[in-house]
């Protein structure tokens, strides 16, 4: 079968324009923003899930704790096949520091007071220029 998009007898879920790929590659990147995305989320959810722990000494939040510790790994490993180092890490940790002290805010009545929340934005900022910034 000749086709752009069947290629050594494999089904290619998009043609490769210029020989390597500049609608994969693009597609690529997509998915990594994603999954850095996803990875910063589980961040916030070990966070959590280790001050619920009680230093590990409750079972299902120890649980839940190590799985989103792995999920977020696994994701980061993934994001950083495509993302440049230095962008993907403070973008992964900004997502777990914010969110994270959102929940805080929300779930442990910790303090919302002015200047905690003008550095959480400037941390929202700075993740958003990185992002900007980055291809």
């Amino acid at each position: 079968m000749s086709s752009p998009y069947w290629e050594g007898g494999t089904a290619r879920a998009f043609p490769n324009i210029d020989g390597d790929g500049l609608i994969a590659v693009k597609l690529e990147a997509e998915m990594a923003w994603f999954a850095l995305f996803g990875a910063g989320l589980f961040e916030v959810g070990w966070a959590i899930g280790l001050k619920y722990s009680e230093g590990f000494t409750r079972l299902w939040p120890s649980v839940w704790t190590v799985a989103s510790m792995s999920i977020s790994m696994v994701l980061l490993a993934l994001a950083l096949k495509s993302l440049p180092l230095g962008t993907a890490y403070a973008i992964w940790t900004g997502i777990g520091t914010v969110g994270t002290v959102i929940l805080g805010i929300l779930l442990f009545a910790e303090s919302a007071d002015i200047m905690r929340i003008v550095c959480i934005t400037l941390i929202v900022a700075g993740i958003v220029g990185l992002k900007l910034v980055t291809p």
